[in-house]
């Protein structure tokens, strides 16, 4: 397995950047590469990607050195599998709530002794078998990234066991689904969403590990980096094309 910058980045302290990808087309990879982000998450849960299709993005991005990572749909064993199987170089996983959720993802990434993930070599992660098998097992359990997202207070209000767990690389923190867990759907930047957010930051710098949250605007990623999030997911791919577009249209319309 390639080695993974963007895990380093991370323990070194940068601040790394990336958008959620909804589109199909390998071609948005290769443009978000050349933009200039470090990493895409290519996502499963809210959108229409397929297996196939996820493994052509995570080609289009190895041609451009940007970090294909995979949202999976929900803490499965087998969509986990598959998303590492074809190449991702981490996995989001979704609605972490409590210890044993955090166990179980870490337990479906890691290959033993970490864990017990399913055992094949012969996949793409693996240069199809070309690579030597030990040599693969060892460099997959170092380079994979585990992405745990903690999107509800039920998530929050476990975090201390959340955070024993060893092998998370990074917490994200789902502002939107929190905000839904608080009883205030949407309102992303109340103060209720904020407070708890800034709390989670908080409880993960003490325990040294890296924190990611989204964002749909300049200001708000800032405002989040400077609080010390390092692992910055900067909105949506159809939300960029919209708002590109929105802005051109409304520039020559007033022209």
């Amino acid at each position: 397995m390639k080695k993974n910058y963007l895990k380093e980045a991370l323990m070194n302290g940068k601040t790394v950047f990336g958008p959620f990808l909804k589109f199909t087309d390998p071609a948005v990879v290769e443009i978000m590469g050349f933009a200039g982000f470090d990493f895409v998450i290519i996502d499963q849960e809210h959108g229409p990607i397929s297996i196939q299709s996820a493994q052509d993005m995570i080609r289009a991005a190895e041609s451009v050195n940007i970090n294909p990572i995979i949202r999976v749909a929900n803490n499965d064993e087998s969509l986990i599998l598959r998303a590492l199987d074809i190449g991702a170089q981490g996995v989001e996983i979704p609605q972490i709530n409590c210890k044993s959720d955090a166990l179980r993802a870490v337990n479906s990434v890691k290959y033993s002794p970490q864990g017990d993930r399913g055992v094949c070599r012969y996949v793409r992660a693996a240069n199809y078998s070309s690579m030597d098998k030990f040599k693969y097992f060892k460099s997959a359990n170092k380079e994979t990234m585990i992405i745990i997202h903690i999107e509800g207070v039920k998530g929050i209000n476990n975090l201390d066991e959340i955070l024993s767990v060893s092998g998370i690389d990074v917490v994200f923190i789902g502002p939107y689904d929190l905000s839904q867990s608080l009883g205030i759907p949407g309102k992303v930047n109340d103060s209720l969403v904020v407070e708890k957010m800034k709390e989670v930051v908080l409880k993960c710098k003490q325990h040294k590990i890296a924190v990611g949250t989204f964002a749909d605007d300049v200001q708000t990623a800032k405002k989040w980096i400077s609080l010390g999030v390092q692992y910055m997911s900067f909105s949506v791919d159809v939300g960029i094309l919209y708002e590109a577009s929105k802005s051109i249209m409304n520039e020559l319309k007033h022209y």
